[in-house]
């Protein structure tokens, strides 16, 4: 057994194969952890507030007993979910304490090799936070802009398969960043997106440029970092045009209503007093009848276009590249040369 610190971890992690063990709890695990990590449980959720509760109400040493005769029943399986991963194994939990002291000795004891995380989960949230507030990143943001439903996420996704410098804030945020925006989805948390997205500039701080798409400081539950902000209103803003039949199409094929119906009219409902009484009326019958492309095309032309006309129109106009295209794809190929002929380095 070898402890070692988030900076030693970061610089193995890029000259050697790793797997991230959270000895967690599940519900810990999903709450937060360090991304790409994989979950072997050395409590389940009922096992660590039975441990908890002995802890608090008798004494430290009755609940160590009892976590011991827990862990004796399960332990053949426990160690063998360890053996069964590859490379070099790096176990954490919460801060570096019982349960990560205690994985890593019974492997050792086992012949299987591990790191254990000095100050464990606790100290890479510590990390990440401090690395955000004085992040020095002297790159420049090319930033789609443009309508609901301008595929703007698609063509960045499309991007970024092809390994060009891609921030996906909505991918980090598992929210597609408006009302509607976490139909059929599970939105992240600060602590989550805040990782995501470190470890997202971290692999791609030497490139000349970065894209992303022009979101407003809030998505879903996230709130993006202030330098972000910053990048993302000096940079330059292409601005994709493209008819409203296209973007409705790309909406209705994102979102599929038809399989969330009770959600879609739950959010429309937080929006409602902010349309027009007669047009909102209109879009709740639609949407109650399961008349989508009429629903979505009146959401767009009462609602979210004059919210972003309104928006675009703050941006001077020596920042814009106008993209007028017919469909997304023709979108995309237009995007494409543009950063190719004049913002990729060559």
């Amino acid at each position: 057994m070898q402890n070692i610190t988030i900076e030693a971890l970061r610089s193995m992690k890029e000259k050697k194969k790793l797997t991230l063990i959270d000895v967690r709890s599940p519900s810990e695990f999903n709450t937060a952890t360090i991304p790409n990590s994989i979950n072997i449980p050395f409590f389940n959720d009922e096992e660590r507030a039975e441990v908890g509760t002995l802890y608090k109400q008798k004494s430290p040493q009755i609940a160590k007993e009892h976590g011991l005769k827990i862990m004796a029943e399960k332990l053949p399986h426990f160690v063998k979910s360890f053996s069964n991963t590859d490379g070099e194994k790096i176990v954490f939990c919460w801060r570096g304490g019982m349960r990560s002291k205690t994985t890593a000795t019974v492997l050792d004891l086992m012949g299987i090799s591990v790191y254990r995380l000095d100050g464990g989960y606790r100290s890479y949230r510590n990390w990440v936070v401090n690395t955000l507030e004085n992040l020095n990143w002297d790159t420049k943001a090319l930033v789609l802009n443009g309508h609901t439903g301008s595929g703007k996420t698609t063509i960045l996704r499309r991007l970024a398969k092809l390994n060009y410098p891609v921030i996906d804030l909505e991918g980090m945020a598992n929210h597609r960043g408006s009302i509607f925006g976490q139909i059929g989805l599970q939105p992240h948390n600060q602590k989550t997106f805040d990782a995501l997205l470190i470890e997202q500039i971290e692999s791609i701080k030497q490139t000349p440029f970065m894209l992303i798409e022009g979101e407003s400081k809030r998505v879903g539950r996230v709130i993006l970092p202030n330098f972000l902000l910053k990048k993302k209103t000096e940079g330059t803003q292409f601005i994709i045009e493209l008819p409203i039949e296209e973007r409705t199409a790309e909406i209705i094929k994102e979102y599929e209503p038809w399989k969330y119906k009770e959600s879609c009219l739950e959010a429309f409902k937080r929006i409602k007093k902010r349309i027009h009484t007669p047009i909102a009326k209109q879009i709740e019958t639609e949407l109650n009848a399961g008349h989508y492309e009429l629903a979505v095309m009146l959401l767009l032309k009462y609602y979210y276009d004059p919210l972003y006309d309104y928006t675009t129109k703050q941006i001077p106009d020596n920042k814009k590249i106008r993209i007028k295209a017919k469909n997304i794809p023709q979108a995309y190929q237009l995007i494409k040369e543009q950063i190719d002929n004049s913002f990729y380095a060559k």
